[in-house]
């Protein structure tokens, strides 16, 4: 089982329930909330893309309505592998 960690004050709506279920995933290590930002575009309901690997992990972009989150996830999952685990375990 994976670890949150909880940092910062304001998370994009919904996101932490979403993250504890991912966190659940024995192939997930680490899952830590990042920059909160107000976006330009609009976006129906919550939805999650991977964007980038990072350093033993990736990037996942989170945005709801006007607002946008960075999640780092460590895990040794390749991309497509991850995609369908996000996928699976979205709201």
């Amino acid at each position: 089982m994976g670890r949150l960690v909880i940092t910062h004050s304001t998370y994009v709506e919904g996101l932490i329930p979403w993250l504890k279920k991912l966190a659940r995933d024995p192939a997930i290590q680490t899952i830590t909330p990042g920059v909160f930002s107000r976006v330009r575009g609009r976006c129906i309901g919550l939805q999650l893309r991977i964007s980038t690997p990072v350093s033993g992990g990736f990037k996942v972009v989170a945005r709801r309505g006007t607002s946008a989150q960075e999640v780092f996830v460590v895990t040794p999952l390749s991309k497509e592998e991850l995609r369908e685990r996000i996928t699976a375990s979205c709201p």
